[in-house]
């Protein structure tokens, strides 16, 4: 009988641009002493994040049979990724939909036997290789050169794997509440040298902390977590913030509705299958108005929207004041509510009562006739979520949004269950912000904050 191997891979992909220039890495890792057995990295050329983590993925994949060519189904290697994306679709948990996605997974999964492969998703902070080696990678293709291993210095400072005996984090994407509070409290058990305290018995996580600094590190060459700061010693008192980790600057995500249609003081379904509106004259009179009001803060660094010209007519009024450019992002548009659009809800009461009733009652129902489901618009605005935090760590980000995703963002930060999204006021123009943490925790800021129209 053929004694077990067990490795783990580290895997990560960047694209300076999401499609632009774009490369992976991966490391394989002894998980005894957390010595790396094999590295690798590719410049991909032009390619989507998505497209280049699952490349790094079926890197790390083949460069573990590799090693071990003999070993059949007794090689057992643990991936450890921060694409939520790509852990949750390997596992099974999410529907993979997009063309591009299909093949990659499909090679991925061939690589080895299913049994012998498990996933595990950490925060960036903690795949510090893999993310330097897809760095390297894509800065040789900026030189016109391919990366050499023996040129890598990825492996500097990265203790990738942790040491016996220590227990795996909590897993959870970013933004998960429940996850973040989980790991916080194990930090603050670690450095007291006790047990974690139940969920109940510690202080609120969404509570800021009172300095946030850090020197940020490189991915998809944009700066994303903070280094930890060194902890306490073992007999000094903890209080508060200072006994966690330092987790740097958040990504802090401001949500800024649209500004009104004439749909809007309707309250009729408007989502991405309807007519695509443009703001009203009140509309775009809000859009101006959420415009003096950031030049005024003066915090937004970068400016993304929804594909939706109502989005694009509001991003561009504050983009102008600003002076940014704005990024479209498609995971940003409204649910497309089928059958419902333009109508309002006593209409579709009328017209399609038994399917709004199940609508209601269930977020995995979508609305008539082919619409999107609240469980569809979850599992792409999480995905969204986690790009965005990536890309924009240590930064303030304007999300030019809608109703749903907007509430979307708030109920995943909260942990709240789906139908909180029912008991959310959201007005036109308003605005909300959640900002995220490198440990994964979540602090809703603001919500349905109307007073710069006033």
């Amino acid at each position: 009988m053929s004694v077990a191997r067990q490795v783990v891979v580290e895997a990560d992909g960047g694209s300076r641009g999401n499609p632009g220039p774009a490369g992976y890495g991966a490391v394989v890792i002894d998980p005894a002493t957390g010595e790396p057995l094999a590295e690798t990295a590719e410049y991909i050329g032009v390619a989507t994040n998505n497209v280049a983590e699952y490349r790094g993925l079926i890197a790390g994949l083949t460069a573990a049979k590799a090693l071990f060519p003999d070993a059949g189904e007794a090689l057992r290697v643990h991936v450890r990724m921060d694409s939520k994306l790509v852990v949750e679709q390997m596992s099974g948990r999410w529907k993979i939909k997009h063309p591009d996605m299909k093949p990659l997974a499909a090679r991925a999964a061939a690589i080895l036997p299913p049994s012998s492969v498990t996933y595990e998703w950490i925060p960036r902070a903690q795949n510090k290789h893999a993310d330097r080696l897809a760095n390297e990678a894509m800065d040789a293709g900026r030189d016109g050169r391919q990366w050499e291993a023996s040129a890598s210095t990825a492996a500097l400072d990265t203790p990738s794997a942790r040491t016996p005996g220590t227990p795996s984090p909590v897993q959870g994407p970013p933004g998960d509440q429940a996850a973040g509070a989980a790991r916080a409290r194990a930090a603050l058990a670690a450095a007291r040298g006790t047990a974690a305290p139940a969920a109940d018995a510690l202080f609120s996580l969404a509570e800021e902390p009172a300095e946030s600094g850090g020197e940020p590190a490189e991915s998809g060459g944009e700066p994303t977590d903070a280094h930890p700061a060194p902890q306490q010693s073992a007999g000094a008192p903890q209080t508060g913030w200072g006994a966690a980790p330092d987790l740097g600057a958040p990504a802090t995500l401001v949500l800024l509705r649209h500004g009104e249609t004439a749909l809007t003081p309707e309250k009729r379904f408007s989502g991405s299958g309807g007519t695509d509106p443009e703001l009203s004259a009140v509309g775009r009179g809000q859009a101006e108005r959420a415009a003096e009001h950031f030049a005024a803060l003066g915090t937004v660094q970068d400016i993304v929207s929804s594909p939706l010209r109502r989005c694009r007519e509001t991003a561009v009024a504050v983009a102008a004041r600003l002076g940014l450019d704005v990024r479209i992002d498609e995971s940003l548009r409204e649910t497309d509510f089928g059958a419902w659009e333009g109508l309002t809800f006593g209409e579709v009461r009328e017209r399609y009562g038994d399917d709004l009733t199940a609508w209601l009652a269930s977020p995995d129902t979508a609305p008539t006739g082919g619409g999107e489901s609240f469980a569809e618009v979850a599992e792409r605005i999480a995905a969204a979520r986690d790009r965005l935090v990536a890309r924009y760590a240590g930064r303030t980000v304007l999300l030019v949004t809608h109703v749903t995703p907007i509430k979307t963002f708030v109920r995943l930060a909260l942990g709240a269950p789906p139908e909180a999204l029912f008991r959310m006021e959201l007005s036109a123009a308003s605005i909300s912000t959640v900002a995220y943490y490198g440990d994964g925790n979540a602090s809703v800021r603001l919500l349905n904050d109307t007073s710069h129209l006033r």
